[in-house]
């Protein structure tokens, strides 16, 4: 028996109520004499308790009837408040009726006393009274008590007066025939009556009960409805929402919308504007909607409540694009609020507005913005908001050419700016710039010489010297590029220049401790990746020499340099390599000039790999890039190189740039494309029923509802039957006494565990409770109670754990119960329930220099490394994706081809807002070695240390699942056959069957067709690369059993015949063949076959 809190809830529609029970023990059940000494003879808090535990009884089917007497007599003269309202609660649920359906004389006491308590002098007690008489549906309680209820209409104090109104609208919804003129009552009311409150609860009142009269009430206000109270006001906009008959006002509607838009409240101007663009398409209306957003946002202080308008600003443009062109500007000014999510937030609006007409305001505006951050003193904040510009104007300039060249100028006065990523994303502009518009190149590489001793940024120089190398043609630019050159890395050879300000180092011993010998320790980073430290015995002497050496002022490239940036330093020597080789192609150049210049260059390369190997350096040159410089060195040494070695220098790698920026440019037209291709809302979805609404469909519906949809879940994508099976999870054995298993249900925040409890045994079971708890970041929110189960019964309970990350959590627990005998106890532990992270975790997308930001950023990092008999290296990559719910950011162009490696960025966004990163590097070992196994490593990180180790668990058993997965099937790719250019692969075999894919008349090695319009050599090269394929997968094609041949014209059936007969000779096997009407590439023959795998 349980008893506990009572909960009632009360709709704003007046509706039935609704009950909750709060369960606490009760330790035995009291009898009926027992409750009756209470009431009689207890006080007040004993009376309290009593009265409690009756209306729980009665609530649970125990409805004691023979108390109803003891209660009146005991308990309703008493003035004690406690007891009086929860006195209340019991009429409410209290037998009233006698067997014959009756009511019974004794609530006729009940009815006196209620009459009294609306009579109380106490304003508080009649106004408790009049909300108690809500509650009630028992027509003889109401009938007499109506009239007291009119009075309490004219009671001096607002609170009776406001609870009568809505006691008035609920009788007339119970029972309309006892009060007839409640139209007209609260019209009148409602004219006389002073108090918002009171207007308020009778206006919606009287909006309920007679909408036209409503509406004549507020012609009397038509032209002055900001007078109103905000509350009345946005009782009006509901009335207007939820009138049935809204086409028939739609003009006095539109009429007192628009006057509410004026409105001083800032809630009651959300709401019209909602409300108006419900009401009307016309595009003057929508202005208005958008213009009341705007001056929300720009007079609220409440950063939350500015991103909710912007939210509802960015929906309005998607419906209404190019509408709201002329308020461009006023968005711009919602820049001024100093949360940057609200700033990034406006961005992404208006970079959606721009337009051809707008763009030169919209830039303008944003170059002020930009060049303001520099002059103010919130320096922290100022950094990102900076950089959130620059990415702006970067976009914003590529996509309208006629801003370019206004913008470069003040974009490129920050590439010397102290915030590596703002200095980063102005030279990503630059670069792209200079690609895409190529009358604007020799301006920018002018100005980019202006500010090249600026720069600071190891990143920046590399930028910048690949643009120098790339698109300086000019003599003239190419000679200002070596003057350039020369500032920014000082005097030459560097390692003399260091050892002679070493040696000219004037040490004085100041201490006793001259001669003594130091341990200078440095850090080195290992061929795996891992760190090491590495120390060394100098004097005092010479480590002060040293230390004084580096820490003078030097040239910025040079600094980079000697602190260990020898990656800049081997884009430097590339660049220098391609200008000389550029210069060299000047015929009016003189022979010793050039080589004066080409001498200059080796000696900065082959200055850069000495001192990377001195002392003066704070990290020895790595392998890698000396073997780079070197490279350089002997491209300019050799005088022999031949046109294909310089092309790869000039030409080759700008073409690379040129393809990456033409792919990004086609995704981006592709998604444009898609985007606007979506159909939202079908023309037969009419019903706008809430269990038949689409998941992605945006149609006005009513605030309450979509909140209602987003609590109960009906607006997410339901699981399939399969899909439910797969979240069951067996808590206990077949043959444990309890046969216990639970249904893991995700629901937003939430995991609903719904537990299936059976008694195997014939016995029954009592006080059986089944304990749950949690490791991680997991919380039980609802404990399932106390039950007693029956032999060979079954029962459900359910329980709630909130989850707050994605990190592993574990749910854990037992099952206790109590059997026949007095001292028997039994406990079953349960099996631990694993929260699956992959449900919190979705697929996301972020720029390489986002990804690359925030990969340098985290500090959680969890490598795993992977080794399966997976034999294609996209298809192992795709299931990481698929089973980690991560995105490749990597463009497929990139991966194109075949390889022996592939190497790929992955990106995941939990709905926690936790981002996770992850680098894959994969390594295919070649036949014959280690069964052609994948082997490599998955590099995760992350900001918490719990999201990488849980994807890193889910990384290590794929790729355990994936070795059992791959024996299975076998992909076959060899170079001896075309490749697959497109979503499938040149043979599958599987369980001793080889499937081969259709083979046509290609080349291997160049991709081009043989015989083009011969039937004789394409059929042979067809058959060619079939019998490739076929031994590259373990057959032959004396092992082959089915072929399906494909003629464009079956007039050369006699021709392709021969020879085919000569390439299976004697082995015939079955065939179909076909004439179609068109071939890939309009080859002339195709031929697909089924093998079988050789003994």
């Amino acid at each position: 028996m349980h008893q506990g809190v009572i909960l009632v809830i009360l709709p704003s529609s007046m509706e039935v109520p609704s009950y909750t029970l709060i369960n606490y023990e009760i330790t035995e059940i009291p009898t009926t004499q027992e409750l009756r000494q209470g009431l009689e003879k207890g006080s007040d808090q004993i009376k309290l308790d009593t009265l409690k535990k009756i209306i729980l009884l009665t609530l649970n089917g125990q409805s004691q009837p023979d108390l109803l007497m003891p209660i009146i007599q005991s308990i309703l003269p008493n003035k004690n408040k406690h007891l009086k309202k929860l006195l209340h609660f019991y009429w409410e649920i209290c037998p009233k009726y006698d067997e014959q359906n009756k009511l019974k004389q004794e609530m006729i006491l009940v009815c006196n006393a209620i009459r009294n308590d609306l009579q109380h002098p106490n304003e508080f007690i009649r106004g408790s009274t009049l909300r108690f008489l809500q509650k009630i549906t028992d027509y003889e309680l109401l009938e007499p008590l109506l009239p007291t209820v009119r009075t309490c209409l004219e009671h001096r104090h607002s609170y009776v007066r406001k609870n009568a109104v809505f006691a008035i609208w609920s009788i007339y919804n119970k029972f309309e025939y006892l009060v007839p003129d409640a139209a007209e009552l609260l019209q009148a009311f409602l004219v006389a009556e002073s108090d918002n409150n009171c207007k308020r609860n009778a206006f919606v009142a009287l909006a309920n009960i007679s909408t036209p009269i409503a509406l004549e009430y507020l012609e009397n206000f038509r032209d002055n409805l900001l007078s109103f109270d905000e509350l009345l006001q946005l009782s009006l906009i509901e009335l207007i929402r939820n009138d049935k008959d809204i086409n028939a006002n739609r003009a006095l509607y539109l009429n007192f919308i628009s006057q509410l838009l004026e409105s001083s409240h800032y809630s009651v101007k959300y709401d019209a504007a909602i409300t108006l663009t419900v009401l009307t398409n016309n595009s003057l209306a929508v202005k208005s909607a958008a213009a009341a957003f705007i001056n929300i946002i720009l007079n609220v202080s409440d950063n939350n409540v500015k991103l909710i308008v912007l939210a509802r600003l960015s929906e309005m443009l998607s419906t209404n694009p190019n509408l709201l062109d002329t308020l461009v500007l006023d968005i711009l000014n919602v820049l001024s609020a100093p949360d940057l999510h609200v700033k990034k937030k406006v961005i992404k609006i208006i970079l959606e507005m721009i337009n051809s007409r707008n763009v030169d305001q919209i830039v303008d505006y944003l170059k002020n913005e930009l060049l303001k951050t520099t002059s103010s003193q919130d320096f922290e904040r100022n950094v990102e908001y900076r950089q959130l510009l620059i990415q702006s104007i970067h976009t914003i300039s590529i996509k309208y050419s006629q801003v370019a060249s206004s913008v470069v100028d003040t974009l490129m006065r920050f590439l010397g700016d102290s915030n590596n990523p703002s200095a980063v994303d102005v030279i990503s502009f630059v670069r792209q710039v200079v690609e895409k518009f190529p009358s604007l190149r020799q301006t920018i590489i002018k100005r980019l010489f202006e500010t090249f001793s600026d720069v600071k940024s190891g990143k920046v120089f590399r930028g910048a010297l690949w643009i120098i190398g790339e698109y300086c043609e000019q003599t003239d630019d190419i000679k200002m590029a070596f003057e350039k050159v020369r500032l920014v890395i000082g005097s030459i050879p560097i390692l003399a220049a260091e050892q002679k300000a070493y040696d000219e180092q004037d040490y004085q011993n100041t201490n006793e401790e001259n001669g003594q010998e130091q341990l200078i320790t440095t850090t080195k980073v290992l061929a795996d990746g891992t760190y090491a430290t590495e120390t060394k015995v100098s004097s005092a002497e010479d480590a002060s020499r040293l230390a004084a050496v580096k820490a003078a002022s030097k040239p910025p490239l040079r600094g980079l340099i000697l602190n260990g940036d020898f990656y800049t330093a081997s884009v430097l020597a590339s660049t220098l390599t391609k200008l000389v080789m550029r210069l060299s192609t000047n015929q009016n150049l003189e022979a010793n000039e050039l080589n004066s210049i080409k001498a200059e260059a080796m000696l900065i390369m082959t200055s850069i790999i000495r001192v990377g190997q001195s002392k003066f350096v704070s990290t020895q040159i790595d392998e890698d890039s000396a073997e780079r410089i070197l490279s350089c060195v002997q491209a300019l040494a050799d005088e022999t190189a031949s046109n294909s070695f310089k092309d790869i220098f000039l030409n080759d790698t700008k073409a690379a740039y040129s393809k990456m920026i033409h792919i990004e440019e086609e995704k981006v037209k592709e998604k444009n494309i898609k985007d606007s291709k979506v159909v939202k809302v079908q023309p037969d979805d009419l019903i706008a029923f809430r269990q038949f609404k689409k998941k992605t469909v945006d149609l006005d519906t009513k605030e309450f509802e979509l909140d209602l949809t987003r609590a109960t879940g009906a607006d997410e994508l339901k699981d399939d039957f399969m899909s439910k099976l797969q979240r069951i999870v067996q808590l206990t054995g077949f043959s444990d006494t309890i046969y216990a298993e639970a249904y893991v249900n995700i629901h937003q925040f939430d995991i609903i565990l719904d537990v299936l409890i059976v008694n195997q045994t014939g016995n029954t079971m009592q006080n059986l409770n089944i304990e749950f708890a949690t490791l991680g970041d997991l919380k039980l929110v609802e404990r399932p109670s106390t039950l007693t189960l029956g032999p060979h019964a079954f029962h459900n309970v359910k329980a709630t754990v909130k989850v707050s990350s994605t990190e592993t959590g574990v749910i854990f627990g037992n099952i206790g119960y109590d059997g026949p005998g007095a001292a028997e106890s039994t406990n079953i532990v349960l099996n631990d329930i694993h929260v699956d992270i992959m449900d919190y975790i979705k697929p996301a997308y972020c720029n390489e220099a986002q990804f690359r930001s925030m990969w340098s950023e985290f500090e959680w990092e969890n490598k795993v490394h992977v080794n399966t008999s997976i034999s294609d290296l996209r298809l192992y990559l795709k299931h990481i994706m698929k089973s980690t719910n991560m995105s490749c950011l990597t463009p497929e162009a990139s991966m194109s081809g075949e390889c022996g490696f592939l190497s790929a960025n992955m990106y995941a966004r939990s709905v926690f807002g936790e981002d996770a990163l992850a680098n894959i590097s994969l390594e295919k070992n070649e036949e014959g070695v280690n069964d052609g196994v994948i082997q490599g490593h998955v590099r995760i990180r992350s900001k918490t240390q719990g999201i990488a180790l849980s994807l890193g668990d889910k990384v290590s058993v794929l790729s355990y699942s994936a070795r059992t997965m791959s024996s299975s099937f076998k992909v076959t790719s060899t170079p001896n056959a075309p490749s697959a250019v497109g979503p499938y692969v040149q043979a599958i075999t599987h369980n001793g069957v080889v499937y081969a894919s259709g083979c046509i008349p290609l080349d291997p090695q160049s991709m081009t067709i043989v015989g083009e319009g011969s039937i004789e050599p394409q059929a042979t090269q067809v058959l060619k690369n079939l019998k490739n394929v076929l031994e590259a997968s373990g057959s032959s094609m004396q092992d082959v059993m089915k072929t399906t041949c494909l003629l464009k014209n079956m007039e050369d059936f006699v021709a392709f015949n021969k020879v085919y007969e000569g390439a299976f000779a004697p082995h015939k096997p079955a065939r179909s063949c076909f004439e179609v009407a068109r071939l890939p590439k309009d080859v002339l023959v195709e031929v697909e076959a089924i093998a079988a795998v050789k003994n």
